[in-house]
């Protein structure tokens, strides 16, 4: 009988506790609403004349987020990631005039709030 009210006690105490613990998740899909707002900060030295921000489980680079802006270097700008799809981890591209570019993959836009670019 003693063991039995130990085991009782045990998963009593267990689930009052869990009760206790964060399970707050950054995905929207769970019906939380995390805020996907970055500063992209130029440190590159060149002006950023093309950035994109996609995420990482699709196989394209999407539009061009600055549009009709640049980014020169030691400027930031701050982008929303928010696609509607509740997903977090993105990859950033920066382009330069030259065609040449910087990746940053894998970027969790629901846990940082700056991205260096250098």
């Amino acid at each position: 009988m003693f063991q039995f009210r130990s085991i009782v006690a045990a998963g009593a105490t267990a689930l009052a506790l869990s009760a206790c613990v964060d399970t707050t998740s950054a995905s929207s899909s769970n019906g939380i609403i995390a805020d996907r707002r970055v500063v992209i900060s130029n440190a590159t030295g060149r002006t950023i004349w093309r950035f994109y921000g996609s995420r990482s489980s699709t196989s394209s680079w999407e539009e061009d987020i600055l549009g009709s802006r640049v980014l020169s270097n030691g400027t930031s700008i701050n982008i929303n990631f928010d696609d509607g799809t509740g997903a977090c981890i993105f990859d950033m591209k920066a382009e330069f005039r030259d065609g040449s570019s910087l990746v940053q993959p894998g970027v969790n836009v629901c846990s940082v709030t700056q991205v260096t670019f250098r």
